[in-house]
């Protein structure tokens, strides 16, 4: 059994970028004991749903966090083993804090797995490395304003000689880029379902990678690469102290 006190716990497992193989062993692990599964609708790979034998299996799109937490209380105290399957890494953008604030007043115990963020399958998809050394030392995740945030940072954040990710602003490309503070000209990606089948990879520049997306119709489920690192072995890269 991958933890203990099944019956006051739940667990919060990432799922992984999408290639059902990129789950954790211990993740799959919980999968196939779950009785209860919730899952993030179709950020998650319906491969690794239907894997699982759980006789309970429901998609957390459009629920309300009460109902969903009431949900999963409810399961755990029944002695159920629950499992909410979240995409990628539930610590980027996944909103678990909230649930489980909500789980303790309920006295409900979280553990949680680590799942592979889509940002690194992006990585994996280009081919590259966020951190070359002599090209960037820094790699900075963030996202766009949007309907559920007021005010972001992205002119401030894009001053620093960093590689860029941006999350959750397939809709926002164009404003992304405009409120770049790097030159125009600096090399920038966008991963569609990074690590899915129907993967695709884009690459332009600043000034150029908002209208390519456009052009390729997508409009959700993309991280936005921006920086130097993203041109790869043509990056300008030094090598590292650790094979010289």
């Amino acid at each position: 059994m991958p933890g203990n006190n099944p019956d006051t716990c739940c667990w919060f497992v990432g799922a992984g970028p999408g290639d059902p193989e990129l789950i954790t062993v211990k993740g799959k692990g919980l999968l196939d004991m779950a009785d209860v599964l919730i899952y993030a609708g179709s950020l998650v790979n319906p491969v690794l749903v239907a894997s699982s034998p759980a006789t309970e299996k429901v998609d957390s799109w459009g629920m309300h966090l009460d109902e969903m937490v009431a949900l999963m209380a409810d399961r755990v105290q029944q002695g159920k083993t629950v499992v909410r399957l979240h995409s990628g890494d539930p610590a980027l953008y996944g909103s678990i804090v909230e649930q489980i604030a909500e789980l303790r007043k309920k006295e409900i115990s979280v553990r949680i797995v680590s799942g592979v963020s889509s940002v690194f399958a992006a990585a994996a998809a280009l081919t590259t490395e966020f951190t070359p050394r002599g090209v960037s030392e820094t790699l900075i995740i963030t996202r766009p304003a949007g309907k559920t945030l007021e005010k972001d940072y992205i002119a401030e954040l894009s001053q620093y000689p960093a590689t860029l990710a941006f999350f959750l602003g397939s809709e926002h490309f164009f404003a992304i880029t405009e409120k770049l503070s790097c030159p125009k000209d600096t090399p920038a990606a966008v991963i569609f379902h990074a690590s899915w089948p129907d993967q695709q990879v884009l690459y332009g520049t600043v000034a150029d990678i908002a209208q390519k997306a456009q052009a390729a119709g997508i409009t959700k489920t993309a991280l936005l690469i921006v920086g130097n690192a993203v041109k790869g072995t043509e990056s300008g890269y030094q090598r590292s102290h650790l094979y010289s």
